[in-house]
């Protein structure tokens, strides 16, 4: 029986404290919270883990300081210190970039106007990371020979943190955590609607591999639909005092345009920020930021020429970047919290970003609208206060529930790593050292890992050509991280889709053999599956470099 069988036989069987829809990063942080602390926690998602918006961020750990602007110096204040303690609480994976920003001749504000706004941003952070510098054209151009100076007046370099892996790995850690703590979790579990009776929630749950209808009951409700929030408040009935507007962000990975690891950033032609983020040796650009009507978004060819425009004109490449460059795209809602009663014709630039958790103490429901990466400790403590504020027993109140390992964990790990010289099986097109890497993945489960690699050294193998996951990362990802489809592990427990073009993956040996590791029998259905539903997604074939 496959792990995902298993949660689902457990859903049917038992009345829940919580039942948690949605497992986005606020799904997962609270379904990881509730279930450290001692709750008994459900948590089903439509999709896939991480399936919307928590897979199309801009791996971007940061404090907010475009928020300055707006004066929502109390979310800065809050993000700068929870981008803090994610720093500490995951060193391996939440980690300080810096980012270098050039100003053009004629924008509303002065280089050096602006670097007293991130003095400010950083006094705000508590001193936590390097401090700014003030930078003129010609010390922008000898740190980052690519940047067009031409117009420059100069810049500033400042700290804030990025996600060395990605955004969907992250939240999926999460869900990890959850279910190592007792809670029970599946991924494919439409949730139809639920009804009050008496006392508890009654859930209509479909299983949408196979459609098959059951019914999953909990004390408390918690809607972590994300952008389907409102959606399914609908289902249920719920009022509640905010709904959500939507704000698309596209992003476009590009072959890598600097080996230097920090973010380029850019005021766009409309004055909103502009990145260009280092992922592995390829490049992440965006992001736009269009008003949406409903949560359903896609990348259009306005988004294209917009994101390529904006870069062309700010760097200084041998070949401008043209639709053919573009790998793969990113391309998700952010679902912003407002209260129910404003209208939409509201400057949503201004609308803030942070989250809000709405409890109807009535019926023991709770709605989280917003969020963000960066808060989500923060959320999953909330969510936690809130049960208990609804008279549900939390047994560990006090246990801390995320973050990696001790450091003598990970210093048992390394040895072991070194004993057994493990780094010396490390694939040549690596971008870093097997130990590191499966460290950071994978903690305290990569002690299993050691021993499998140990016993027969194949398993260090490159699996997948022009990727950097060995064959011993396919059979664990099998057994412990519910891979249901193939998409499951090429985009979110891995982030193969984005790096390696649809072309290069469809002709690729090592992916047929992975999906014979990940799904036996299965695995020709699934590849079948798998390149219908991207075909019509899939960019155009650029270059076939190694990631």
């Amino acid at each position: 029986m496959t792990l995902r069988q298993q949660n689902l036989s457990q859903l049917t069987s038992t009345t829940f404290d919580a039942l948690v829809i949605g497992g986005g990063i606020n799904g997962a942080a609270s379904a990881a919270a509730l279930a450290g602390k001692g709750a008994k926690v459900a948590l089903i998602d439509r999709g896939d883990f991480a399936g919307s918006t928590s897979m199309h961020s801009s791996n971007l750990v940061w404090g907010g300081i475009k928020y300055m602007e707006s004066n929502d110096f109390g979310l800065v204040r809050k993000l700068c210190k929870s981008r803090n303690h994610l720093i500490k609480s995951y060193p391996s994976t939440v980690q300080e970039i810096r980012f270098l920003t050039t100003i053009t001749r004629g924008f509303r504000h002065s280089p050096r106007y602006l670097w007293a706004g991130t003095w400010l941003y950083w006094l705000m952070g508590n001193g936590f990371t390097k401090r700014p510098r003030l930078l003129s054209p010609k010390n922008i151009k000898q740190e980052e020979s690519i940047i067009n100076v031409g117009d420059s007046v100069g810049g500033f370099e400042y700290s804030d943190a990025y996600l060395h892996d990605n955004d969907a790995r992250f939240v999926f850690n999460f869900i990890r955590h959850a279910l190592d703590y007792g809670a029970t979790a599946a991924n494919y579990v439409e949730s139809l609607g639920a009804e009050r009776q008496d006392g508890v929630w009654v859930t209509q749950a479909r299983d949408t591999t196979d459609g098959r209808p059951f019914e999953i009951r909990a004390k408390v409700l918690i809607n972590a639909a994300g952008p389907w929030v409102d959606q399914h408040n609908s289902l249920t009935g719920e009022k509640t005092s905010h709904q959500h507007h939507y704000s698309k962000g596209i992003h476009l990975i590009v072959p890598q345009l600097t080996a230097s690891q920090r973010v380029l950033a850019f005021f766009a032609d409309d004055g909103r920020l502009f990145f260009v983020i280092p992922m592995g040796n390829r490049t992440c650009i965006g992001t736009t930021d269009t008003h949406m009507d409903h949560p359903d978004a896609v990348v259009t060819d306005e988004d294209i020429r917009f994101v390529l425009n904006n870069i062309n004109a700010r760097l200084t490449l041998e070949k401008p970047l043209a639709p053919a460059d573009i790998i793969s795209t990113r391309c998700g809602v952010r679902p912003l919290a407002v209260e129910a009663d404003q209208g939409s014709d509201r400057d949503f630039f201004q609308m803030s970003r942070k989250h809000v958790v709405n409890t109807n103490r009535d019926t023991a429901h709770i709605s989280i609208f917003g969020g963000k990466l960066t808060d989500c400790v923060n959320v999953g403590n909330e969510i936690a206060d809130e049960l208990a504020s609804l008279g549900v027993t939390l047994p560990k109140a006090d246990f801390h529930w995320y973050g990696e390992p001790a450091e003598s964990v990970k210093h048992q790990f390394m040895a072991q790593a070194k004993q057994m010289k493990l780094d010396a099986l490390t694939p040549e097109t690596s971008s870093e050292m097997l130990s590191t890497r499966l460290w950071r993945r994978y903690a305290n489960k990569a002690f299993a890992m050691l021993d499998k690699i140990e016993a027969d050294p194949r398993q260090a193998e490159l699996l997948i050509e022009g990727t950097e996951y060995i064959r011993v990362e396919l059979e664990h990802a099998r057994d412990h991280e519910m891979i249901t489809e193939l998409e499951d592990f090429l985009r979110r427990r891995a982030k193969v889709s984005l790096v390696v073009h649809h072309e290069q993956l469809r002709k690729s040996e090592g992916l047929k053999e992975a999906c014979r590791v990940l799904f036996g029998d299965d695995a020709q259905a699934q590849l079948d599956h798998y390149f219908k539903k991207t075909a019509d997604t899939a960019p155009q074939p650029a270059c076939q470099a190694n990631t």
